[in-house]
């Protein structure tokens, strides 16, 4: 190879560093070996995983946190379908994310070569787009698109198959010219994403808001994924109508703001859930109308007329039939909301809603979110954790969850006041998420406290990436709920099955979480009783120069309460037992 020539491996690291990657998190192996070496002089930070599904996950947090791409890199074949969770999960919760992954040399796909696997056609349906690259050449110019189609539009995860031969220095199909490596010019056509919204129809969704008696503004991912947060709180205060954030838009409005009402659907509070399902007009944005927010489709919002903001067509009836549907980034219809509304001479033009503001107070003020304090010699309450650990750390503190349980209750007490703090997996429910997304997170955000919340049945899926967390000097800090069960399952076996719990207890006597956080480099702490609880928090808060993983025994009967059961609508909502009487 000549001076003037570099190999495909060396043009894919420049190419990424062009894009502005700063860190990227992977595991080598044989079929994209060429890569790693041109990584050891370039100024891009590589984050070794223990597992590829981390290094997905992990790319996860990083974008969910900063907003920029996440970045992962891993081999062939076995390595390739392990990114498979992480690519569904970034797929349904709009992530962006940009993979790569090694194939065997051009040549040998479709001879069933060592580790080799059809990576595009298995993630096809997990990803925004993907490539096979066949020639060296074209490395930079499909680094280039797959970065623009993961950030621009609706957000997602793009994965960029390279195989071996291309990125190989001692392969002449690897050679190419420098200019090359710098002349990425898009070739994408039919890609052009509408932004900006419709102006009738941005009218007409003014003058709906105007009429409106008993409005919400439904408000999904799609917020916080256009950076829509500041555009969000103008329109609210200056229309006055009450907020529901979804699961994926906690923090998108901030809680202790006197127009939020919370998170809506299957665990959601009772005045959100109800505020919906009694609304005359729900102002979506940026949501999808999920079946965890809907409940029974046919029972949901009955009365209410629909305007549905969203970055992507598709979902613009997609689920529920809509009156006005405007496609465009929601940070800019949200501004051209603003507007539209101010020409319609503001909200002294709008109806009267003071009965609606006093019906869900009245709401707010039946049904609050409770539950039961331990007795003496009880374990814990998975809710006094949670409501501890929200009053122990900083407001703009960084919430990872994994899912079950645990996730609703962090979702549930507590506070989201700044957006981009709470991370989770949403869409797909992924177990595990939380250790190696909280990974990520403080990666891009090392200036700020992350903490992980995980359930036992989570922990034991990804607790590994602590090793990473050690090796790689990324503290951050676990709250592990234990109850030896899986917690949801658990429940659902409780409630819908006639408590005939199959394959839900895990063990009360292994693993030992403070032998195995230990032997990972992590500090340990276990909290049984209420008064343990804060000093426990207090203790791991103070120590920054490794992860602390702090195993909180929690009450397994504990439910997770207001539930919408599996095929009900929201009007069938079940409060806690200690509510009950109120319903009536």
């Amino acid at each position: 190879m000549s001076k003037q020539q570099i190999s495909g491996g060396e043009a894919l690291v420049k190419a990424l560093e062009h894009e502005g990657v700063d860190v990227m998190f992977g595991l080598p192996g044989g079929a994209i070996l060429p890569v790693y070496d041109p990584i050891i002089e370039s100024s891009i930070r590589h984050v070794l995983v223990r597992h590829e599904q981390g290094a997905g996950h992990m790319a996860e947090g990083y974008a969910h946190a900063t907003g920029r791409p996440g970045v992962a890199m891993v081999t062939s074949g076995p390595a390739a379908t392990n990114m498979v969770t992480p690519l569904c999960d970034a797929f349904l919760d709009s992530v962006p994310m940009v993979c790569i992954t090694g194939q065997v040399p051009y040549a040998a796909i479709g001879t069933d070569a060592f580790q080799e696997c059809d990576t595009t056609g298995i993630t096809m349906a997990v990803t925004k787009h993907n490539f096979l690259v066949s020639e060296a050449q074209d490395i930079p110019r499909i680094i280039h698109e797959a970065f623009h189609i993961a950030t621009t539009g609706r957000p997602g995860p793009v994965l960029v198959d390279i195989p071996k031969d291309i990125v190989d220095p001692s392969s002449p199909r690897a050679a190419m010219n420098w200019y090359q490596a710098s002349d990425a010019d898009m070739e994408l056509p039919g890609y052009n994403p509408v932004m900006e919204g419709d102006r009738e129809l941005i009218r007409q969704a003014a003058e709906m808001i105007r009429d409106a008696e008993r409005p919400v503004l439904y408000v999904g991912g799609g917020v916080l994924r256009a950076r829509a947060a500041e555009a969000l709180l103008e329109l609210a205060e200056m229309v006055q109508i009450p907020v529901v954030t979804t699961l994926m838009a906690r923090g998108a409005f901030p809680d202790r703001h006197d127009l939020c009402l919370g998170m809506p659907g299957m665990h959601g509070n009772y005045t959100a859930v109800t505020a919906i399902q009694q609304s005359d007009l729900l102002v979506s944005l940026g949501a999808r109308f999920d079946d965890r927010v809907t409940g029974k489709l046919d029972g949901f919002a009955p009365d209410a007329k629909i305007i549905h903001v969203d970055i992507d067509p598709a979902e613009l009836g997609k689920v529920r039939q809509v009156n006005v549907g405007i496609q465009g980034d929601c940070k800019l219809v949200i501004e051209s909301l603003i507007e539209a509304l101010r020409e319609l001479g503001g909200v002294e033009t709008h109806a009267d809603r003071q009965a609606w503001r006093s019906t869900v107070s009245g709401w707010q003020e039946r049904f609050p979110l409770v539950y039961q304090q331990s007795e003496p010699g009880e374990k814990l309450k998975p809710q006094f954790v949670i409501e501890q650990l929200r009053d122990n750390n900083p407001s703009d503190t960084i919430v990872c969850s994994g899912v079950g349980q645990h996730q609703m209750y962090t979702s549930q007490w507590w506070k989201f006041d700044h957006p981009y703090t709470f991370i989770n997996s949403g869409g797909l429910g992924t177990m595990g998420f939380s250790i190696p997304a909280a990974i990520g997170a403080k990666t891009g955000m090392p200036d700020r406290r992350v903490w992980a919340v995980d359930g036992d049945g989570c922990f034991q899926m990804t607790a590994q990436e602590l090793v990473t967390s050690t090796v790689e000097d990324i503290p951050i800090k676990v709250a592990l709920l234990n109850n030896s069960y899986l917690g949801m399952v658990r429940q659902w076996q409780e409630m819908f099955y006639d408590r005939r719990y199959s394959e839900v207890h895990l063990s009360d006597r292994v693993p030992d979480y403070v032998k195995w956080a230990e032997s990972m480099g992590c500090e340990a702490i276990r909290v049984e009783s209420p008064e343990e609880v804060e000093p426990a928090i207090v203790k791991a808060n103070e120590i920054n120069d490794r992860s602390v993983v702090v195993e909180f025994r929690t009450d397994a009967r504990e439910n997770v309460f207001p539930m919408v059961a599996s095929g009900k609508t929201n009007s069938e909502i079940q409060v806690d037992p200690s509510q009950e009487g109120l319903l009536r």
